[in-house]
């Protein structure tokens, strides 16, 4: 069993007792359920053929590939942050995150990306789907509007992503509401002390396999090491039962992205 590497259900803060979920909440108050995003992150692996091609030939599909990339990043419809990870991992050479508000703008630009010459030489080893959902959690000093907030993935300048999906037992969600409270405020005391560490949570629970996406984002991938190796050692972790595979990604953009992979 893998140990906790944090709980995705809440971002960083502290707090004790339950919430009610996002919809309930704003119906209660007249006021239209919190619209969630649709996460994608597609992991990309080129095959040993494309790197054999002329130069000239090579070059021409990634032009291609990204002037799709970028015909889809649309304001208020799609968002598509690109990241190698050639030398990072084995089984994988890119990382495209998408971030919109329909299944089927998700589906029909990965579809245009395959299309291209360059989709030809492209294998998918990992696909995650996700969607943005507010915690049942409270976090100790936030507001419903910060609350809502969290429903929204606004993804900040930093160079690193910690990419990884994550499961729960299932004696966890028999825990009461409250003692899940209880264990959850140890990780988010943890979470606050690595300020320049930030989490991004997304859920799963239905759409794919796992039950929760987690992407943390920073500058400095030490913090990160830190602060799972803190987290190992809290109460809640023997109620992780998965927390692999784990991609280490640089962000950087599409065109070179596509540089690194020859």
């Amino acid at each position: 069993m893998a140990d906790a590497v944090a709980t995705p259900e809440v971002q960083q803060g502290a707090g004790t007792g339950p919430k009610e979920d996002a919809g309930e909440q704003f119906a209660k108050r007249g006021q239209p359920a919190v619209k969630r995003q649709v996460i994608g992150f597609t992991f990309y692996k080129i095959l040993p053929e494309w790197r054999r091609l002329p130069a000239a030939e090579r070059a021409e599909h990634k032009r291609l590939f990204a002037e799709v990339f970028h015909k889809w990043n649309q304001p208020n419809r799609l968002l598509t942050l690109s990241y190698s990870t050639v030398g990072l991992r084995g089984d994988c050479d890119m990382v495209l995150w998408s971030i919109c508000y329909s299944v089927d703008d998700l589906n029909a630009m990965r579809a245009e990306l395959l299309a291209t010459p360059l989709g030809g030489y492209l294998e998918t080893p990992y696909s995650y789907l996700s969607m943005t959902k507010r915690s049942q959690y409270i976090i100790d000093g936030e507001d419903d509007a910060q609350a809502e907030t969290r429903t929204k993935l606004r993804p900040g300048g930093q160079r690193y992503i910690f990419i990884y999906p994550f499961w729960k037992t299932r004696s966890w969600y028999l825990l009461p509401i409250e003692e899940r409270q209880r264990l959850m405020n140890e990780h988010i005391r943890i979470g606050q002390a690595y300020p320049r560490v930030k989490l991004n949570t997304t859920y799963s629970f239905g759409i794919d396999d796992q039950e929760f996406v987690v992407a943390f984002e920073t500058n400095y991938p030490e913090d990160f090491l830190d602060l799972v190796q803190q987290l190992r050692e809290t109460e809640i972790s023997p109620y992780t039962l998965r927390d692999t595979p784990i991609f280490t990604c640089i962000r950087m953009t599409p065109e070179d992205m596509l540089d690194r992979l020859g």
